[in-house]
């Protein structure tokens, strides 16, 4: 019998995979990139053409013997990495690595992990495609350009430690700008008029309507500008008689949003659930790579999860068209098949939508198999999907001009008369039904009370996630799988910090963007970045070289970096003195800043590591609390302290012992139960594999940790550990239970 070898890039997939695939495949995971540029020096041939010199990732080179051996038992190898430029470049990687010829390789994609998509994708391999191994190989050898050369500048002029990224240095750029506009904001001050209304019968309700025209003359916002000319207005109106001028009805429809994209849907879960783009992204990862559901060995929930097309499968959208007439009727069907085309730069429209493999597979009837944030996503993704689907929803909308004098006043209600697809996807949080109470021409009203009410003008909000994310889709920087992993690195890195969910630049964030702009300002900007992307959307397109967008990048690059190095002056930032003196030291207290916010250090850093938590008002944060409890370590006492994110803990009073135990709901520690030694050894590095219990339940990582990452979500063999002991009260219900059974089926 022919061998096939199928290498993926997860373990996940390669659990999920195999199932499917039965015994002839032999499936293996790459657990990512196996080669890479090297990390001690450059590793581009800047004078040979940008030729790159690739090696073995260190960590992976028992793993490369191991593939190398599976792939020589193999009658065919197919490499099956995702389905985007960057697995296309994986699979190419693999191929080299493993010295494959390419009559040895086919390579198969496939948008979902299901049993039709996997099997179809053998039936169908393909060639390596070069354009997109091209295109991401340059963009690699881009951001290796910008890191290389600008990094050290950093270091010299800024501080140690720094890093400039392509699209990383770009983002900070757009939060200091909407800062800078923050800062120089000038409120503006309006004021608007509402009249509270009724109709002379006291059982309706009363209702609002808006100032809009004296003498046909149209007010817009800042018509009112002072107290003094509302009050003149006021005035004016004292006495007036309301009298409905007109009403008019008429019916609206609105239509579903369509179905997620990675930056939609990232923008509409931090929205909506309050995840980061990170978290997102990671528990998407799951959901696409495969959950075991009863009745399942194991199935992919959604498809591909890195995408920026809105393109729906035929087979796809004829099943969810049956659902939604089986489950809702007809009235939900829309008049046509709906269909989408994304406005996003630069789409891959050979990519499809986010959206489940199946729609029979509901949300609640799941919900076991999934962890309580795997099933909020799953939800959500399912029902924007469905939805996007399904017919309009239908309002009855009514306007009515009321007269008072020479002004106008508007008031408007609207009806839900059809919920259409809002019978699945609610979006009450867009849009809110308001009633007017039935009114004729001619009627007089009851005037309530004059309602004038002052405003100003507010400046541009803080990009959260959400905002960010929409940011850098809308000037085209970035592509679906650079969003979360850049907002994690500016995070990482302390150029921008979080206030509650608004990113603030930092002050080193505010310094380092002050250098790349004045003196990088031609290549660090929107318009250059965008441009770049542009250029490798055409390499994959194969109308531009990889090699000559490289030289068009480096040569302004390189100019800029000679006169950086002779006239940038050496930075400094300026940490924020407070008044709080340092207990230890007797030395002034600085503001500094951390990834989840701002702290109090001490100015003798290092030689005193003194730090005092602030509150959300910048305020010192109460001193540690003794507490009763003991450190389970060193036995002594545990003091109650608040962290720079606002929540409480325990930490050890002695200073040496690092140890620290989370609070439950009644005030006690959280104790961590240490993990289990086993006979499993890791397949990655060789070193003995640890049980750990988490919300999920067990789990195996790697003993070398964090040398070695490899986690694994399998079962212990029943050697290596202890066999679950049952409770005799349980054994003895099960016992009860059987006879009243058997009787049951022999009657």
């Amino acid at each position: 019998m022919p061998k096939y070898l199928v290498i993926v890039e997860s373990p996940a997939k390669e659990k999920t995979i195999s199932k499917i695939l039965g015994k002839d495949f032999i499936i293996k995971s790459s657990y990512g990139h196996i080669r890479d540029l090297p990390k001690s020096k450059l590793g581009i041939d800047i004078e040979n053409n940008f030729e790159p010199t690739y090696i073995n990732v260190p960590k992976a080179e028992k793993l490369i013997s191991d593939l190398k051996k599976a792939s020589g038992d193999a009658d065919k190898v197919y490499l099956a990495t995702d389905f985007d430029r960057e697995g296309e470049a994986i699979a190419w990687h693999l191929k080299e690595a493993l010295n494959l010829s390419d009559s040895e390789i086919s390579r198969i994609t496939f948008h979902e992990i299901t049993p039709e998509a996997i099997l179809d994708s053998v039936k169908r391999p393909r060639e390596l495609d070069m354009r997109l191994v091209n295109s991401q190989q340059a963009r690699r050898l881009l951001d290796r350009l910008v890191g290389y050369k600008l990094s050290p500048l950093l270091w010299k002029k800024v501080k140690i430690g720094l890093s400039a990224g392509r699209v990383q240095s770009v983002a900070v750029m757009i939060i200091c700008i909407r800062e800078e506009e923050i800062k120089s904001f000038s409120p503006v001050e309006y004021w608007s008029i509402e009249a509270e209304l009724s109709k002379l019968d006291k059982n309706t309700l009363p209702f609002k309507a808006q100032l809009f025209s004296k003498n046909d003359i149209k007010f817009d916002k800042f018509s009112m500008k002072t107290k003094e000319q509302s009050d003149e207005i006021l005035k004016e109106l004292e006495g007036a008689k309301y009298i409905v001028k007109s009403v008019g009805s008429k019916q609206r429809k609105r239509s579903p949003y369509p179905p997620y994209t990675t930056s939609t849907m990232q923008q509409d879960v931090s929205r909506r659930l309050g995840f980061s783009a990170s978290k997102t992204m990671s528990i998407a990862q799951k959901l696409y790579e495969g959950i075991h559901t009863r009745g399942s060995a194991g199935v992919g929930l959604i498809t591909y999860m890195r995408t920026d097309s809105l393109n729906i499968a035929k087979s796809a959208q004829n099943e969810t068209l049956k659902f939604i007439e089986s489950s809702y009727g007809k009235d939900f069907l829309p008049k046509a098949p709906r269909f989408y085309k994304t406005k996003a730069k630069g789409a891959q429209e050979a990519h499809e939508a986010i959206r489940p493999t199946s729609p029979n597979r509901i949300p609640s009837k799941i919900k076991h198999s999934l962890s309580p944030d795997e099933f909020k996503l799953y939800d959500l993704i399912w029902k924007r999907f469905l939805a996007s689907q399904m017919a309009d929803a239908n309002y009855n909308t009514v306007t009515a001009e009321i007269s008072a004098k020479d002004y106008l006043f508007k008031a408007s209600g609207s009806t839900l008369l059809f919920d259409g697809f809002l019978k699945v996807y609610n979006i009450d949080d867009d849009e809110k039904e308001a009633k007017l109470p039935p009114l004729k021409n001619d009627e007089l009203l009851n005037l309530l009370q004059i309602i004038p009410q002052q405003h100003f003008t507010e400046p541009p909000p803080r990009y959260n996630d959400a905002s960010l994310i929409k940011a850098l889709e809308e000037h085209g920087i970035g592509r679906p799988s650079t969003y979360a992993p850049t907002i994690k690195t500016i995070l990482d890195r302390l150029y921008v910090r979080l206030d509650g969910k608004k990113f603030v630049p930092t002050n080193l964030g505010m310094v380092v963007n002050d250098v790349l702009k004045n003196h990088f300002g031609n290549i660090i900007n929107v318009e250059f970045t965008a441009g770049v992307e542009e250029k490798l959307d055409k390499i994959a397109e194969d109308k531009a070289v990889w090699q000559n967008v490289l030289k068009d990048f480096y040569t302004p690059l390189e100019k800029d970096l000679a006169e950086a190095e002779q006239n940038l002056q050496r930075q400094k930032i300026q940490a924020q003195e407070s008044s709080k003196i340092c207990p230890n030291c007797g030395k002034h207290m600085v503001v500094r800043d951390s990834r989840r916010g701002q702290f109090l250090g001490c100015s003798g850093y290092p030689e005193c590591k003194t730090t005092m938590a602030l509150d959300k008002d910048g305020n010192v944060a109460a001193d540690p609390q003794e507490t009763d409890m003991k450190c389970d370590k060193c036995e002594n006492v545990l003091l109650k302290k608040i962290g720079f994110n606002g929540k409480t803990y325990l930490v050890c009073k002695n200073l040496n012992c690092k140890t620290t135990y989370n609070i439950d709901k009644y005030g006690n520690k959280v104790i961590k139960p240490e993990p289990q030694h086993t006979d499993i050894k890791c397949k990655k590095c060789g070193a003995e594999m640890l049980k750990r219990i988490a919300k999920r339940g067990s789990f195996l990582t790697c003993s070398a940790f964090p040398k070695c990452r490899n986690l694994q979500w399998i079962k212990i063999p029943k050697e290596t550990t202890k066999a679950k002991k049952i409770p005799k009260t349980q054994t003895a219900k099960a016992q009860s239970k059987k006879p009243s059974k058997k009787k049951a089926k022999s009657s």
